[in-house]
């Protein structure tokens, strides 16, 4: 998705505008973890340069230590407890939007499928989308698979 985005929670207490500038193409999680965190059978995600997100209104956050060792903090609407965005400890000044917040989420168009090792078995992955059973384990192989829009 290219332009400037729009988003908000689904109280409408938090919004935010995403400037167009350094973005990668949105990709679907479906490891148990994003299964968990979201109560859904897996989640969209798009990486994003962190000074481009203008939020309005208050957020709260949560952390936890992923698998890697990493400390991913997730920012949400603080009354309705809506996740906006993430950001995770290794990859600073980046930070991950969850799509489903967009106004034009039905615009999202996945670049990638990952950890379909752990999809729900009623998921079917549409063709000619890559799909990986983990993720990619270094950043040229994420720079492959999903990206970025602009550089």
């Amino acid at each position: 998705m290219e332009g400037e985005l729009t988003g908000r929670c689904i109280c409408g207490t938090v919004s935010y505008t995403l400037r167009d500038g350094f973005r990668f193409r949105p990709y679907a999680c479906h490891c148990t973890d994003c299964q968990s965190r979201t109560g859904s059978a897996f989640s969209e995600h798009m990486l994003f340069a962190r000074h481009d997100l203008e939020i309005d209104g208050e957020l709260d956050s949560g952390s936890y230590e992923q698998p890697s060792g990493a400390i991913s903090t997730i920012w949400g609407c603080a009354k309705c407890k809506v996740r906006v965005f993430a950001e995770n400890n290794t990859r600073p000044g980046f930070a991950s939007l969850r799509c489903g917040t967009l106004d034009r989420s039905s615009e999202v168009i996945l670049a990638a499928h990952l950890w379909v090792g752990s999809k729900q078995s009623w998921v079917t992955i549409p063709d000619g989308v890559p799909a990986l059973s983990e993720q990619p384990r270094n950043q040229a192989e994420w720079m492959e698979l999903v990206g970025p829009l602009k550089t």
